[in-house]
């Protein structure tokens, strides 16, 4: 055991203490990802591990197009044959790949397979230019590539003559080599050419590389989505990957999970919540992987949903909002004694929900189990039927949605985690649960609430190696005693939970360290916590965003919800957004006119004060709003990929309206 190994390294190359405890989970053997994968094969060699329809090699829609499945042992031939390929090409212990794409048997293979092969693998944001590609190449030394289809591979050739380190480019997703493939620099290889390159390796040589790995040993980057500047590499290492895995699956599931149990893959691999829900979990009790089809958040989830029926979800909020604003269209529809039933069904199961809450009454009301009959044809309609377990996180969720669902009888549960923690640190389960938190901390870890700043900080098994190649930001982050310092405020109540070291209750994030707004009269304003109540006081908004800092008055910029095409916003408000405006007597459909009426002005400022209304002091009120004539995107540079709010940018962008506030 790498008992001398400092707390955390910048260097890929160097080995990290394995931070143990002295007893339950923190206590448990160190292992790597290669030695549970191979376990897991040996037991379930000829069990299904993943299902894709491969569109294209399909000339049919997805509806029509079957599952391709790959078994436990093919999933390991296909994984090594890319190990010994990355070999074949000169791929040494501790270099790195990229992967970009969208999810796909490819995307896992070429990821396990440079961790076979002692390396680290690095997913790239799908939404990247090139020159965001070039500098998580150039910054992680990739000496592959994988890209999926032409689009990927455009940008690949493009800054290919300036990767110095780079080896080769494999496409995936093609029948074909594209064209543009002869204007890359270094050979480009179709997936299945690639698996042949490394066919005259031994399975020796790549037995030593996989039994020289180490638990300390960092196997995957991370790279962040970059609110303040260039994106930081997260190294994660195999016992971060391997040990959290292993606590989600035995402290926050209401059962075992195992080979029967169904999950999708659908959010962005290139974020650390889809490899541990994808990849990792799964890979410990061998749980089959179905991929979606790359439309997925454009609405063809829905029917993989139906077609799979999960037994796990994730969800990021806007996947909910998506459901339930679809919801809410079949709810105005219908009418007359089905009306009463659902209605009656849902305040039954919403009443049974709240009482199971921790510290609730835990009863359960009368007529529920009938309720539960006319909620299962919903839950069968969504695809959720068969779902122990549905959660949330990445972003926060109106309480709205979360009380919906619950009255539907499909509780949400919401957690809270970084990339620096491996992705959970604080999880709600069914056993313990509340609306508007995030959960309690995961066994074996330990959390505190810094004076003064409200900082929430933590450590334990989970916490990341380091940034590479950033010593200074790596510093700032984790201090001398391995405390992670998350940047952001929390409070946690006073629900104390045995064999955790305290506070140990349901943890709330009310705001970031670096978004605190200092105004002149030097009160410090979080804004989060305002722009929730401008959302809960009015529902047509999608996003709000305090202004205020080192003025004389807090504003705020309202967006309202409105048509997004082609990733792009529109000024077109949604039919929800629609149907406020009819309710109040407007006949705006843009926000040009939503601009210019008075019924909206009247709609605003009446929001307004109920939102200052929930204020606890006057220097956390609003005194003027603007409408903004679109919605905040990734697209439009307000918000990173993972959809936090770049705050300078939004500002700078919209600066002329800001100023004519003041």
């Amino acid at each position: 055991m790498n008992d001398t190994a400092p707390l955390y390294v910048t260097d890929p190359k160097q080995l990290v203490k394995v931070r143990l405890g002295t007893e339950g989970v923190a206590a448990a053997a160190p292992r790597t990802v290669m030695s549970i994968f191979k376990e897991t094969v040996a037991k379930l060699s000829d069990k299904p591990a993943l299902h894709q329809k491969q569109m294209w090699k399909s000339e049919k829609p997805a509806s029509e197009t079957p599952w391709t499945t790959w078994t436990w042992k093919e999933y390991e031939g296909l994984v090594f044959s890319f190990a010994k390929s990355l070999q074949s090409v000169g791929f040494e212990a501790h270099d790195c790949i990229n992967i970009i794409g969208f999810n796909s048997p490819e995307w896992f293979f070429a990821n396990f397979g440079a961790i076979a092969a002692g390396g680290i693998a690095a997913g790239v944001y799908t939404t990247n230019l090139p020159e965001a590609c070039y500098y998580v190449s150039d910054h992680s030394k990739a000496k592959v590539v994988v890209v999926e289809g032409e689009k990927q591979l455009e940008k690949y050739t493009e800054i290919s003559s300036r990767l110095s380190s780079l080896k080769a480019v494999v496409v995936y997703g093609v029948k074909d080599k594209p064209e543009c493939a002869a204007a890359c620099s270094v050979p480009v290889y179709t997936f299945e050419e690639f698996l042949e390159l490394g066919k005259s390796e031994t399975d020796e040589a790549l037995e030593d590389r996989i039994a020289a790995q180490q638990p300390g040993q960092t196997c995957t980057l991370i790279y962040t989505s970059g609110t303040t500047g260039n994106p930081k590499a997260v190294m994660i290492t195999n016992d971060n990957l391997t040990w959290t895995s292993d606590v989600l699956l035995k402290s926050t599931l209401p059962r075992a999970l195992t080979n029967d149990d169904c999950m999708i893959s659908y959010l962005p691999l290139s974020h650390i919540a889809a490899q541990m829900l994808d990849m990792h979990v799964p890979t410990l009790v061998g749980v089959q992987i179905w991929f979606a089809q790359p439309d997925a958040l454009k609405g063809s989830l829905s029917a993989t949903l139906k077609e799979v029926r999960p037994t796990i979800f994730f969800g990021v909020p806007r996947v909910w909002e998506k459901i339930y604003e679809a919801m809410q269209k079949v709810a105005k529809s219908t009418t007359g004694l089905k009306k009463k039933l659902s209605t009656f069904s849902k305040d039954k199961a919403l009443k049974k929900n709240v009482n199971a809450q921790y510290g609730g009454s835990q009863s359960v009301p009368w007529g529920y189990g009938f309720g539960s009959f006319i909620l299962s044809k919903i839950h069968v309609a969504l695809g959720l039927d068969r779902c122990i377990c549905a959660y949330t996180g990445a972003a926060p969720i109106e309480e709205k949605i979360l009380k919906y669902f619950a009255s539907i009888d499909l509780p949400i549960y919401e957690l809270f985690g970084q990339s620096e923690c491996t992705g959970p640190h604080t999880v709600n389960m069914p056993t313990a649960w509340k609306i508007n938190t995030c959960g309690r901390p995961l066994p074996g870890t330990e959390s505190k609430i810094v004076e003064g700043t409200g900082e929430l900080i933590y450590r334990g098994r989970h916490i990341f190696a380091g940034y590479m190649y950033m010593p200074e930001k790596t510093a700032e982050t984790i201090d001398a005693e391995g405390w992670l310092h998350s940047g952001d405020v929390a409070t946690f109540d006073d629900c104390n939970t045995p064999g955790i070291v305290e506070p140990s209750g349901f943890m709330s994030i009310t705001g970031r360290i670096k978004e605190l707004i200092i105004t002149a009269g030097g009160e410090n304003v979080a804004p989060v916590l305002i722009e929730n109540e401008f959302k809960l006081a009015m529902p047509a908004l999608s996003n709000c965003m305090v202004i205020g800092d080192k003025r004389k008055f807090l504003s705020i910029l309202l967006c309202l919800k409105v048509e997004i095409d082609e990733d792009e916003a529109t000024n077109k408000l949604t039919a929800d957004t629609l149907e406020t405006s009819k309710a109040i007597g407007s006949d705006a459909t843009t926000t040009d006119a939503v601009m210019t009426c008075p019924k909206w002005k009247e709609y605003f400022d009446k929001g307004m004060a109920a939102a200052n209304d929930k204020t606890i002091s006057r220097a956390q009120k609003i005194a003027k709003w603007a409408v903004l004539p679109t919605d905040f995107t990734e697209k439009g540079g307000e918000l990173t990929p993972t959809l936090k709010l770049k705050r300078s940018v939004a500002e700078e962008k919209y600066s002329e309206i800001v100023e004519g506030m003041y």
